[in-house]
């Protein structure tokens, strides 16, 4: 196992805490999460995105502010493009808020590959709105379910791989304090994604994996809640 308490990861500005198994702990430093406004009701907060049917924001533009379960019940047959000017959504590739997940933070998809690392997932057939906690971030993932076995608290930083620091690639459970999340199935944010919001996930079905893989992790941020911005894809 990897040691996390090293003089370069001290250096960061993050809190990870690591307990039964070894207790491995970082100190915090100033938070960069706080937010602009406290609300809790999402009826008080504006989401919009513009959707169209073809690639490169080409054919029909439907704007959405709210859950679609059903982009037909639209008049559209799929969606293969999108910007978001105020988010962020989850977008599913199957209707009814099934099948693959995909965060859609404040800005432009002009096809597939800007939400997706597979073809498969050349478009999206529902979308929600994500539930922001506009409090700090606050994460606790367990080896096994019902929160047992091994323990990882993040508070507000990302984590790129979780074996880095000491984890293992095995999530059973997990216990959102507050804030709003995104696991990836490998490191660097890469592969199945699995929206976190604020709750208790007691087994790995319930935040929507087939197997309790999980690799890196991320909070979710956005300009109307948190002053410093929202996620920034690295570059390929």
């Amino acid at each position: 196992m990897r040691p996390v308490d090293s003089a370069d990861h001290i250096q960061r500005r993050h809190r990870v805490i690591m307990s039964a198994g070894g207790e491995k702990s970082k100190s915090a430093s100033q938070t960069d999460g706080k937010a602009q406004n406290k609300m809790s009701d999402m009826g008080n907060m504006a989401y919009k995105m513009c959707v169209y049917d073809q690639e490169n924001f080409q054919g029909r533009c439907i704007e959405i502010n709210s859950e679609c379960m059903n982009v037909c019940d639209i008049g559209m047959d799929k969606v293969r493009s999108l910007r978001v000017t105020c988010g962020p959504f989850v977008g599913y590739e199957q209707m009814n808020f099934c099948g693959e997940m995909f965060i859609l933070e404040k800005g432009e998809y002009p096809r597939w590959d800007s939400w997706s690392n597979c073809q498969k997932n050349d478009y999206l057939l529902s979308f929600r709105p994500v539930r922001m906690d506009p409090e700090k971030h606050k994460i606790c993932l367990y080896e096994v379910g019902e929160f047992k076995g091994r323990k990882m608290e993040i508070m507000d930083d990302d984590v790129p791989s979780l074996f880095s620091y000491g984890f293992t690639d095995r999530v059973g459970s997990i216990m959102v304090s507050c804030g709003t999340w995104v696991g990836y199935q490998f490191p660097g944010y890469r592969g199945s994604q699995y929206l976190l919001e604020k709750g208790e996930f007691r087994h790995f079905n319930e935040y929507g994996a087939r197997y309790p893989q999980m690799q890196s992790i991320r909070r979710i941020r956005d300009m109307q809640w948190h002053p410093h911005g929202c996620y920034t894809m690295s570059s390929k």
